[in-house]
């Protein structure tokens, strides 16, 4: 359905504080005349202060509900009649994963059941032209594929699911289950698998604002291996576009892949990142100018690699620009230059979101991986 053919929604999006959650929430509000009800648990990465250009907007609501409550759900579907359902919120780095699994599994694969169940309830009591245009988004990642074995090999939507990580796994369960609804319910899903995205109000547990963060502090820039593992990297707002696109857009029953076309070793990643600091924040006493020889690039350290970690993941996108018209409108070069811009700028954001928790996290999993 084209957007000019369509009412005016109310969306609910699960997770909205989060990274990715909060960049939907913005473009929606920004971009359309659609409202949104966040729900979010607020757990450590969920994050208020990133909605708060869009917090006082009279199309916005927030309800601070974890969603394996049951009948919390029953009753922010009841109270807020939404016409679709974007699920965002998610347990989502590998690493914590790694080092505690049943969180994981607890909100990627109960709470997508709890959530799928109370969505169907919901629905199944819909008047039929309601019904009928309902629409329950899962997102997903890349991860769930697994390691790509040739270079020139891409993901697509037929690629078989091997997850390496119990974050992959939880996150495979998931999709499997909101499949089944739609073969076994026919309640009406549709499934989007991205790569890694970066962009502003990222939580700094991540590679990309780790290191911006770090650098200007001078501290180790932590590189698992030999960073050669590749990423095609995905800024979040076009990833946002994208998602609200198959929200609204997308048919049925389908799955979507949505890529940035940006293959990039985290090396590279991180010396781009470095060079970026170098021009933007010349004085600063751990960059070239500022008196350290080796400038920030100095700081990188390499630490014993994760368990399990894929080598390359890469997307082929051509679906979703051939069926629904997207293609991501920043290039590597432009995205990280406005993320790292935007850490600059934010000083007090990341210095909120940098609490005792947090770099506890960061203490414990890096400083027992350094060589």
């Amino acid at each position: 359905m084209l957007a000019s053919e369509r009412k005016i929604m109310k969306i609910l999006v699960t997770g909205g504080a989060g990274f990715i959650g909060s960049a939907v929430i913005r473009h929606i509000i920004e971009n359309t005349q659609d409202s949104v009800v966040n729900v979010d648990k607020l757990t450590y990465a969920g994050n208020l202060e990133s909605l708060k250009e869009v917090a006082t907007n009279h199309r916005y609501a927030f309800e601070q509900v974890d969603i394996c409550n049951a009948t919390e759900m029953d009753r922010v579907f009841e109270a807020h009649k939404p016409d679709a359902v974007m699920h965002l919120a998610a347990e989502s780095h590998v690493d914590r994963s790694i080092d505690g699994p049943a969180a994981f599994i607890e909100t990627n694969i109960i709470g997508t059941y709890v959530l799928l169940e109370a969505a169907r309830k919901y629905w199944n009591d819909l008047e039929q032209n309601l019904k009928s245009s309902f629409r329950f988004h899962h997102i997903s990642t890349d991860e769930v594929y697994g390691d790509l074995e040739g270079p020139e090999d891409l993901f697509t939507e037929e690629t078989p699911y091997a997850p390496s990580s119990p974050y992959s796994a939880s996150k495979a369960s998931s999709d499997h289950l909101v499949r089944a609804w739609l073969r076994t319910y026919g309640f009406p899903t549709v499934v989007t698998n991205c790569s890694n995205n970066y962009g502003p109000y990222h939580f700094p547990e991540k590679l990309v604002p780790l290191v911006i963060l770090n650098a200007l502090e001078g501290k180790a820039l932590p590189i698992y291996g030999k960073g050669d593992q590749i990423r095609d990297w995905l800024y979040v707002e076009d990833h946002a576009r994208a998602l609200y696109k198959v929200a609204t857009e997308g048919k049925i029953g389908e799955t979507y892949n949505i890529g940035g076309h940006n293959e990039k070793q985290n090396l590279e990643v991180v010396h781009t990142i470095c060079d970026l600091l170098e021009e933007l924040v010349s004085t600063n006493r751990h960059s070239r100018e500022g008196g350290s020889p080796q400038g920030f690039k100095g700081l990188i350290t390499y630490v014993q690699d994760r368990p399990g970690h894929d080598i390359r993941y890469a997307i082929d996108a051509q679906k979703i620009e051939k069926e629904l018209g997207w293609t991501p409108e920043e290039t590597f070069e432009s995205g990280i230059r406005k993320t790292v811009e935007w850490y600059l700028k934010n000083t007090e954001w990341t210095s909120h979101v940098q609490s005792g928790e947090y770099q506890q996290w960061v203490d414990k999993n890096y400083s027992q991986r350094t060589d």
